[in-house]
């Protein structure tokens, strides 16, 4: 297991679709937002620091799974804990709970991998193995 982060999000007016419930794809703008404040809560240097560091990049998604539990409008307050449930060789599991008060309101599981430049200089990424480094800072 990991440690747990917990990133707050208001929900506005512009975040809801026309029947006043949020609009699926803000989850995963907030969820996202979540990942990167997961690691900086943990103690990972910016990605920028850790390109010139140890090569990383940052941390894509490859997969993910919603399931989506109950409705949430503006003027609600959510609560993202997001904690890594699985560390593999290049890649990790990282979970999000999203809850408003004690009412869970979304569930989610993202793959996502450690990522480098490409080492032939070719335009895209490629996935690292996780630093030890940054396992520890996150466990």
């Amino acid at each position: 297991m990991s440690k747990e982060s917990i990133y707050r999000v208001h929900v506005e007016f512009g975040d809801c679709d026309p029947a006043r419930i949020v609009w699926f794809p803000n989850f995963f703008r907030w969820i996202d937002a979540a990942s990167r404040h997961f690691f900086v809560q943990c103690g990972v240097p910016p990605w920028h620091e850790t390109e010139q560091t140890l090569g990383i990049n940052g941390t894509p998604l490859v997969d993910t799974h919603a399931r989506f539990v109950a409705t949430a409008s503006y003027g609600d307050v959510l609560h993202i804990h997001s904690s890594i449930s699985e560390w593999r060789g290049k890649s990790f599991v990282q979970s999000h709970r999203v809850l408003r008060g004690e009412t869970l309101i979304l569930e989610c599981q993202e793959v996502r991998i450690f990522s480098a430049p490409r080492a032939d200089g070719t335009p895209g990424i490629r996935a690292m193995p996780i630093p030890e480094a940054i396992r520890s800072l996150c466990a």
